[in-house]
């Protein structure tokens, strides 16, 4: 598969034109024209692109990539060491962000409902650029015991905000940094919400709406959709594909 190729497939299949975000969708930096092994991970660190270049890939795929809105456009120490090594290792980067976030079938969303086992997930449209998701437990769980559920199929200690008594029957979430959307969920009187990261304002918004918030961690949350995209990659191209987990706690 050529780079071009992969470039536009997965243009087309996670639907990048749909999105408004903070980083470029696609290519990133451009490395050698074929594509045999593909390693994907989390975030573009470092440590990932060292594993990249033992692993003698051909192409990085991230949900964190480069070049965000925020950070300075000048190529200078930790930046140009990351960049310096894809470019001498001739590696291709691709970064997906809010569209990898988003796809029904292999997006952090919709992989974070199979990991929880959450039944009749969906999108809740008109909101957010569909983002937000919801659906139901299969039997409703104390707020205590859900947290713990969600600890345990994380393999991560969740923390939760709200009466450890109250019943959970729906949920609505969001992967990653998206703790702002439980207002959108308390609207519409959801028993709790998920996502990855919380703020300090995210306990009084939580308690004043009477909706259980469940801060599941912002890496922990994104680990399956990058991993599905490289899987489906592999399975409909024959791309060798290696998953690289950088352990991140936060």
């Amino acid at each position: 598969m050529t780079r071009t190729e992969l470039s536009q497939y997965l243009a087309d299949f996670l639907q990048i034109s749909n999105f408004k975000d903070y980083a470029p969708n696609g290519l990133q930096v451009e490395g050698k024209s074929e594509i045999k092994t593909i390693v994907t991970g989390v975030t573009a660190c470092q440590a990932l692109i060292d594993k990249a270049i033992a692993l003698n890939a051909d192409a990085i795929l991230v949900h964190h990539g480069f070049f965000w809105k925020s950070e300075p456009q000048i190529i200078v120490g930790m930046k140009q060491k990351r960049i310096k090594a894809l470019l001498m290792n001739d590696i291709n980067l691709l970064g997906y962000h809010l569209p990898l976030d988003a796809h029904p079938v292999v997006g952090n969303n919709a992989q974070l409902a199979k990991v929880l086992e959450i039944v009749e997930p969906e999108v809740i449209e008109g909101v957010a650029q569909g983002l937000i998701w919801q659906g139901k437990l299969a039997q409703p769980l104390t707020a205590k015991a859900f947290n713990e559920h969600i600890s345990q199929k994380l393999n991560r200690r969740c923390q939760h905000l709200g009466d450890d008594n109250a019943m959970v029957s729906t949920v609505a979430w969001c992967t990653g940094g998206a703790q702002d959307y439980i207002d959108i969920a308390a609207s519409m009187g959801i028993d709790a919400f998920i996502s990855g990261e919380v703020s300090e304002r995210t306990y009084h918004l939580a308690v004043e709406q009477g909706i259980q918030y469940y801060a599941a961690g912002h890496h922990a949350t994104e680990l399956y959709g990058i991993q599905a995209l490289g899987a489906h990659l592999a399975q409909e191209f024959g791309i060798e594909h290696h998953f690289v987990d950088i352990v991140n706690p936060v």
